[in-house]
């Protein structure tokens, strides 16, 4: 190859996409796609949701003041022009009782203008409006006690979706919150709802958790809910934490997300996510995360195509923070119209290939020690053989390396992660 080449020849290119290609598909034999091979909802752009959720910051202190002061402020910050639309508002929005005739209503006091006034403050903002129910009879905090009521959407699937429909209602989160995890009670339970979502005719973002705190290998991830729902948790529930070690079932930190989400990356195609939870970019927490780890987070993210949902306080973001949410390259690769996530390279967790475009290939490098490395990943590995020039460019700090003795290496602080785009 020519020095001055700007990217591997075809041969070369095409041996990259085998590579990639190859290690998609050397995960575990798992059931097959439950709803079928179709879109579970169509209409839908095929690349990631983008956008924030309530929950991981307000909780259940949430209302309607506080919903639109982070809509302002997700416009103000630039995150909607990055491409962050959805704005969802998580459990509690409900009052504690449906209305006589059976419909879901706002909870009064929280949300006094009603959740479609909420919808249109939204659109006329340029964004999207998201809300949250339960598969169950009960929401999550009604089933936890935390809060009266059994407003949850199970037996009243096709009113309630008609009613989200009716409010505009852009993205659905659906989430299970029982301790029965029974396999067909779930199917059952998410299709009925997918099945009601179609009959409205609006293309409502159907994304749904069937995971309640269960330790070790979880519904989301066992089986493959691609033609039920547009996104699905893999995981237990995130906690700004660079990893929870196992110690807690009903959380998980950063590198336990990436370890699990590693097998599942053939489950991922245009209109169908895998779920690896909200950033926790930003969010406060105890021992919390540095900069080099939420870095890395962004750029999992991306080398998985997951949803980027913010999770954060928006209207008290650092100048950092903000830089991270709105890196042009990281969400470039992460919204690629190829829509194909990337997965380990020589079963090393610390090395990671997505393909990208349409011959593309991105390589990220993260560092899982306690002291700084410079780390090495082979052009063998990544199917690119011979005595050809190959350059790649760092994502985040746009520093440019190329292959030595056939690899290249570059410097990776502690909890950081260099994303390499081949050129």
């Amino acid at each position: 190859m020519r020095a001055a080449a700007s990217r591997p020849p075809r041969h070369v290119l095409a041996a990259v996409l085998a590579a990639v290609a190859l290690l998609a598909a050397c995960a575990p034999d798992r059931p097959g796609r439950i709803g079928g091979d179709d879109a579970a909802i169509e209409g839908l752009a095929p690349t990631p949701p983008m956008g924030w959720n309530s929950w991981n910051t307000f909780g259940c202190n949430i209302t309607e003041q506080t919903v639109r002061a982070q809509a302002d402020a997700l416009v103000a910050s630039g995150l909607r022009e990055a491409g962050y639309r959805y704005v969802i508002v998580d459990d509690c929005w409900s009052a504690d009782q449906r209305a006589a005739d059976g419909t879901l209503q706002a909870d009064p006091r929280r949300f006094p203008s009603g959740m479609a006034a909420l919808g249109e403050y939204l659109h006329d903002r340029g964004l999207r409006f998201g809300l949250y129910s339960g598969a169950s009879d009960k929401t999550c905090t009604q089933y936890l006690g935390d809060r009266p009521g059994a407003t949850g959407s199970r037996g009243h699937e096709r009113r309630d979706a008609a009613t989200f429909a009716s409010w505009q209602v852009d993205y659905l989160k659906y989430d299970w919150c029982s301790s029965d995890s029974d396999h067909d009670g779930q199917v059952e339970a998410f299709t009925a709802m997918r099945d009601a979502i179609r009959d409205t005719g609006r293309p409502i973002v159907y994304s749904i958790n069937p995971n309640s705190g269960i330790a070790g290998s979880v519904p989301g991830a066992d089986f493959d809910w691609g033609g039920v729902a547009t996104m699905t948790r893999i995981t237990n529930d995130i906690t700004p934490a660079w990893s929870t070690n196992g110690d807690d079932s009903d959380a998980q930190g950063i590198l336990d997300i990436v370890d699990a989400a590693a097998p599942l990356a053939s489950r991922v195609r245009p209109s169908s996510f895998n779920d690896p939870d909200m950033l926790v970019v930003g969010v406060d927490g105890n021992p919390g995360l540095t900069t080099a780890q939420q870095r890395t987070q962004m750029s999992m993210w991306a080398m998985m195509a997951a949803p980027l949902i913010a999770g954060n306080d928006l209207t008290h973001m650092s100048s950092e923070t903000v830089d991270l949410l709105r890196n042009r390259a990281i969400i470039a690769i992460d919204q690629d119209q190829r829509v194909s996530a990337g997965a380990p390279v020589g079963n090393d967790p610390e090395i990671w290939s997505r393909a990208i475009g349409d011959k593309g290939l991105v390589v990220s490098l993260t560092n899982r020690s306690d002291h700084p490395r410079r780390m090495s990943v082979t052009m063998a590995s990544l199917g690119l053989v011979g005595d050809k020039t190959v350059n790649a460019i760092d994502a985040w700090t746009g520093r440019r390396y190329q292959a030595s003795k056939g690899e290249i290496t570059a410097p990776v602080g502690v909890g950081d992660t260099v994303l390499l785009q081949i050129v």
